[in-house]
């Protein structure tokens, strides 16, 4: 989110785990269970440095229901993007938005320049494999010097430093039961 949005401000969280025993998934037939301690429900409100207010809830399990829904309303219209699983980064995403007076979101192809020169992956975007491949591709392009860094999203070690720092603040929102300001450490 924060790459195509920008970065939390500050942020309010919940986080808990609401389903304490899984179901062992690699033998269903067995029935065994097992004890989880990992959060399955994380819900995130926060205002964002440009002003704009917003709000998540990931959750574990599996819903028959909305797997992915990320909606972004703006002063010129609106997007939503959705995909069949929760792990939307494994591929199969769709973009839909309309603009000014349209009254419904319509789907919107994504440009053949986000593609890069991954052809064989044409039509091909709901693999697993295509986001790695794509992931790939981006960093290819980085150390050959045709993609500059910090451009088109390519993650690096500072991204991951930033991200788990603002995870960490998450935590301690959660935690602490208020609001926390992310420029407080460097987030």
């Amino acid at each position: 989110m924060t790459m195509v949005l920008g970065e939390f401000r500050e942020v309010s969280a919940l986080v808990e785990n609401l389903r304490p025993e899984v179901t062992n998934v690699t033998n269903v037939t067995s029935g065994a269970v097992a004890a989880k301690s990992a959060e399955d429900q994380i819900a995130v409100t926060g205002v964002l440095e440009s002003g704009a207010v917003a709000a998540m809830h990931f959750r574990g399990g599996t819903s028959r229901a909305t797997a992915f829904h990320w909606e972004i309303n703006g002063t010129e219209g609106d997007l939503v993007v959705k995909a069949d699983r929760a792990q939307w980064w494994y591929g199969g995403t769709q973009l839909y938005g309309a603009r000014g007076e349209e009254g419904a979101l319509t789907e919107l192809p994504v440009p053949a320049r986000y593609q890069r020169s991954l052809t064989q992956w044409t039509g091909r975007s709901a693999e697993p494999a295509c986001s790695v491949a794509h992931e790939y591709a981006l960093l290819r392009d980085q150390i050959i010097g045709s993609l500059a860094p910090d451009e088109d999203g390519v993650p690096d070690f500072r991204h991951a430093v930033r991200r788990h720092a603002m995870l960490e603040r998450v935590r301690e929102a959660a935690r602490a039961g208020r609001k926390v300001t992310l420029a407080e450490q460097g987030a």
